[in-house]
């Protein structure tokens, strides 16, 4: 039994949308409409993707009063408005230009944790930590882990390898021969007092 509601054209151009689509709910509602219009019942359309009979139902009943493939579509979910306005930005951005030390805080650099607390006293909100990483980022701030120093080494100069040392020093070190197992080099007036003895 057909349940034919669309024509060739229409056919066609769903198979080509449902070839495209990239949001997941509207593949499923494109094969829904494709299936019914076979002629397969609602009750097997839900069950092959895995929703009600009632949503099959609605998206049959919502393309046959706007004939349009966009009708099948979701409106847009604007989502929760944001708390963390105007007056966000410019607190934090007032708060990054002075030290946590003015505020009370026994710290040198502001971390997302005490710019959080220090937001939830000021404006009576409690913000995410997300939240002020997203405030940081909107006032083109970079976080930065501060960098330790070390003082400059007094006896630098005495380890690298081409330190000017004094030339006495240096001829001291230096024995004879060129290492400990060659032979010293004896001169022969030695050699004959050595074959004396």
């Amino acid at each position: 039994m057909s349940n034919a509601m669309l024509t060739r054209r229409e056919r066609r151009l769903m198979r080509e949308k449902l070839r495209h689509a990239r949001n997941a709910r509207l593949c499923k509602r494109l094969q829904a409409i494709l299936a019914y219009d076979r002629g397969v019942p609602i009750g097997d359309i839900a069950e092959l993707l895995n929703v009600s009979r009632q949503s099959v139902h609605n998206w049959i009943v919502r393309f046959r009063e706007q004939k349009r493939v966009e009708g099948l579509c979701d409106a847009p979910h604007p989502g929760r408005p944001a708390r963390a306005g105007e007056a966000f930005d410019v607190m934090l951005g007032v708060m990054l230009i002075l030290s946590p030390q003015r505020f009370g805080y026994h710290a040198m650099h502001w971390t997302v944790r005490l710019l959080r607390d220090q937001l939830r006293n000021i404006l009576g909100q409690d913000f995410s930590d997300d939240t002020v990483r997203r405030g940081l980022h909107r006032l083109d701030y970079v976080w930065k882990r501060p960098r330790y120093v070390l003082m400059p080494d007094p006896e630098q100069e005495k380890k690298t390898p081409n330190s000017a040392r004094p030339l006495w020093i240096a001829s001291a070190q230096r024995g004879v021969g060129g290492g400990r197992d060659r032979f010293a080099a004896v001169p022969a007036i030695a050699r004959d007092v050595v074959q004396t003895r």
